[in-house]
């Protein structure tokens, strides 16, 4: 289902980028006294875009600026609910357990995030970290978030990482893999004063 959906994204993307690339070239052309396309309303770089025949065409019709407004207030929501599903990574919110009865259970996915946060703080010189958990039930993936204090080294906090949390997540659960995209960062500090 997430595959249409990507598709169906990346369809309805492309078009409206070929429609304002179409549109844009065509304003280009007009503003540079270039000749405009032929389906284009303006022929030249001193057209009004509402002349004034058309702007006081509708003035006595009360209802047509309310629809007009109102028009394209749901074009906006509609282009802002778009921007905000693209750009929001989906949550996992459980994960399938194999029991070994050949029955599955599941665990919530911030359970699992909270335990896994849990035991990467307690890996030597981690300040913080936040997970998350992403991919699909049976197969979820980890987008980890570690703030490392000056003094560690970030190979071994790694290695820790993934020797402890990540592998005791993933025997817990019973799981083949568990695929882990670590980000490092350090703390911010001042430099220290040699004397």
């Amino acid at each position: 289902m997430r595959a249409v959906l990507r598709t169906v994204d990346r369809v309805l993307t492309g078009l409206v980028g070929l429609v304002l690339l179409a549109l844009g070239g065509a304003v280009l052309a007009v503003g540079f006294d270039l000749p405009a396309p032929s389906w284009w309303v303006h022929q030249g770089p001193h057209d009004v875009l509402l002349s004034t025949a058309e702007r006081t065409r509708w003035r006595d019709a009360g209802w047509w600026w309310p629809v007009v407004i109102a028009a394209l207030a749901v074009l906006l929501l509609l282009a802002l609910w778009w921007l905000v599903a693209v750009l929001r990574r989906r949550r996992l919110t459980e994960v399938l357990v194999d029991t070994g009865d050949g029955e599955a259970a599941t665990v919530r996915g911030r359970a699992l995030e909270g335990v896994l946060a849990g035991e990467a703080d307690r890996v030597d010189g981690v300040e913080r970290a936040a997970v998350r958990l992403t991919g699909r039930r049976d197969a979820p993936k980890t987008r980890v978030r570690l703030l490392l204090a000056p003094h560690v080294d970030p190979g071994t906090a790694l290695h820790d990482l993934t020797t402890g949390a990540l592998t005791h997540a993933r025997d817990s659960a019973g799981l083949p893999s568990l695929p882990a995209e670590v980000q490092l960062r350090g703390v911010k500090h001042h430099a220290e004063r040699v004397s």
